[in-house]
């Protein structure tokens, strides 16, 4: 095999990134609440609906501003748009799910605001840098199968 490689697909990028962005919300999520102690979304009374819908929303975000930054030229600069998208989109999905469970509309603003300002508000948005970084790095980067030395056909 001589010359560069292909980087991955870019749609290939997108699952392998967006199962990563989940997988690093879920995981952190669950351990940030076990080392602190604390419900991700603090307020009382919202039940679990505003929290799925959240990331429901924050995957879906994720997912179209990591396909804008891939589809054609990816850079690495374009990774940040997967840092605001899911963190955004995770806070009107607590809001959303609060106003469809019944929640009173302050309450529902309330669990915006103590998520926003919370740990948990930040591991959306590293969640979403470190998946849309990998993302784009799994299009950029040229490589070829890793090789034993004495697979080299070259080395003759």
């Amino acid at each position: 095999m001589s010359g560069e490689t292909a980087g991955v697909r870019p749609g290939v990028a997108l699952a392998l990134a967006t199962v990563a962005f989940v997988t690093l919300v879920i995981g952190g999520f669950g351990m940030l609440s076990l080392a602190l102690d604390v419900d991700a979304i603090p307020v009382q009374g919202l039940g679990q609906m505003p929290g799925v819908i959240a990331t429901v929303l924050a995957t879906a975000a994720f997912a179209a501003s990591l396909w804008i930054a891939i589809r054609r030229r990816p850079s690495f600069a374009a990774a940040l748009g997967c840092v605001a998208a899911p963190f955004l989109a995770y806070l009107v999905g607590i809001w959303l799910g609060g106003a469809l469970t019944g929640a009173d509309l302050a309450v529902a603003a309330a669990a915006v605001g103590a998520v926003a300002t919370s740990w948990f508000g930040l591991l959306i948005a590293v969640a979403g840098l470190a998946a849309g970084w990998g993302g784009v790095a799994l299009v950029r980067t040229r490589a070829d199968r890793p090789r034993w030395p004495w697979e080299d056909p070259f080395d003759e």
